[in-house]
């Protein structure tokens, strides 16, 4: 049976720091020069609904770094916008390629691509839940900060994506996690109840940004409008500013505490250029961990290992 990476609840903390440990693994066998061949044979499609720099050309490496090949499928490449069901879809690719890579709009269409693949749906974004991204984020952290389990996070700005598969991360791997989100920008309610139900250390939701980061050995952000909420942007934007990440927040964190961003970043809305630029900011390293961290994903489902 094939095993998907739909959500953060979809692995158990050990099988975390697995995607993690052997991604550090391959980092380094990149650096060292050497050559990997595992993935020879194996064809990926990557069904993406939603524009990509990153995971796409991170994917797409990751891929080729293997051995293995990609078919890049963006929306008006499919006949999912023409209306065919989901469920033809999975079952007809499955039996082209050895597993998807799908970034899209709804959870609910990568959920329904898994029930009828017979490969590995695995879930690049949806507006819902961001797995990979925020593995490569934590493998970022450990990099810089060493065992997460000890740190305390903080998560500036919107209750997005992003911040609901850190409060997975957080409910699965046990570290502190407060986030600062403006008042009707919550993240899913659900997700949160249920990771506060599992997480051994607080798992905390408030107004104030300062109080977030006081403290905090991780400043996280974000956009403050994500794709598809472009309209929103100037009231998002007035609502949002007492958020941005700036000198004067950072102030209010641990003085060796990292920064981090999974960019692009709109220099001067979420976080400054000074701050981007930082020697506090690793956002660049983070963004390299998606080639690695999409490795050990692709390498682990594709070889069922």
């Amino acid at each position: 049976m094939a095993t998907h990476l739909l959500n953060l609840w979809d692995c158990t903390a050990e099988e975390l720091n697995a995607y993690i440990r052997r991604a550090l693994e391959l980092k380094q066998e990149a650096r060292a020069g050497t050559s990997h061949r595992q993935l020879a044979g194996r064809i990926v499609a990557l069904v993406f609904e939603k524009p990509s720099t990153r995971t796409r050309v991170s994917f797409e490496a990751a891929m080729y770094g293997l051995g293995g090949q990609v078919i890049f499928m963006a929306d008006k490449d499919t006949q999912i916008s023409r209306g065919e069901p989901l469920k033809d879809m999975a079952r007809v690719l499955a039996r082209y390629v050895d597993g998807m890579v799908v970034r899209t709009y709804g959870q609910e269409v990568v959920e329904e691509l898994a029930r009828f693949s017979t490969v590995p749906v695995i879930n690049a974004l949806t507006d819902l839940h961001h797995p990979c991204q925020i593995l490569s984020d934590i493998m970022t952290v450990i990099e810089n900060k060493g065992d997460i389990e000890k740190l305390h996070v903080a998560w500036v700005g919107d209750g997005n994506n992003m911040a609901n598969s850190w409060i997975q991360a957080a409910g699965r791997m046990g570290f502190s996690l407060t986030l600062a989100c403006p008042e009707g920008y919550d993240p899913d309610p659900d997700i949160l109840l249920q990771a506060r139900e599992q997480a051994p250390r607080p798992i905390s939701l408030i107004r104030d940004p300062a109080g977030a980061v006081r403290g905090a050995d991780v400043i996280n952000t974000d956009v403050w409008a994500s794709m598809g909420q472009e309209d929103e942007q100037q009231v998002r934007a007035r609502i949002f500013r007492p958020f941005q990440v700036n000198q004067e927040l950072l102030g209010q964190g641990n003085a060796d505490a990292i920064v981090l961003h999974c960019l692009p970043a709109h220099r001067g809305e979420e976080i400054t250029d000074a701050v981007l630029e930082g020697k506090q900011c690793v956002a660049f390293d983070q963004a390299e961990n998606k080639l690695h961290i999409h490795k050990a994903i692709l390498e682990r489902h594709l070889l069922g290992k």
